[in-house]
């Protein structure tokens, strides 16, 4: 049994398992936003928020998605990770600027809003250079980047959901 499994073949079974649970998450995303549109389009910066979180899932989709792509050499997977990353990256990144800057100081929306993303969005970055030049680490920044994605989408959802209606 290796002690790293860099290959891409060798992650099949999370890629088909994050592929079904992102999808599941983003449609439950997409209900919490349809019961509480009329409170998110109230609140500044919150439907940027929503999009941030619906980003972040179907991220982790295509994700799963590009890794599924029978015979695929690792280093393929790493282009096709750094034009997603850096394209949701900036889309993110857009969306965050937007969100914060009718946030006040002091009402404690910089982590939802700055630092949740981040753990969607740089993590891939680093990954998909690591995979771009070969590095055996690409697999697991990309994983991190995914589980960071999954995390912060799902605190994300619980603003969405139940935080506005306080």
């Amino acid at each position: 049994m290796p002690l790293a499994a860099t290959e891409i073949s060798e992650w099949s079974d999370l890629f088909v398992a994050s592929a079904g649970a992102t999808a599941a998450l983003a449609g439950l995303v997409f209900v919490a936003i349809s019961i509480n549109i009329d409170r998110i389009l109230k609140l500044e910066g919150v439907a940027e928020l929503g999009l941030i979180t619906l980003i972040l899932l179907v991220g982790v989709l295509v994700v799963s998605l590009f890794g599924l792509i029978p015979g695929q050499e690792d280093t393929s997977f790493g282009y096709e990770m750094l034009a997603l990353s850096v394209i949701s990256s900036l889309a993110v990144f857009a969306l965050v600027k937007r969100s914060l800057a009718g946030v006040g100081p002091g009402e404690g929306r910089l982590t939802s809003r700055l630092i949740l993303p981040m753990f969607g969005t740089v993590p891939y970055l680093v990954g998909s250079v690591l995979l771009v030049t070969g590095s055996d680490a690409g697999m697991y920044w990309v994983f991190a980047g995914m589980v960071g994605a999954i995390i912060a989408a799902v605190m994300n959802a619980w603003i969405l959901l139940v935080e506005i209606l306080r």
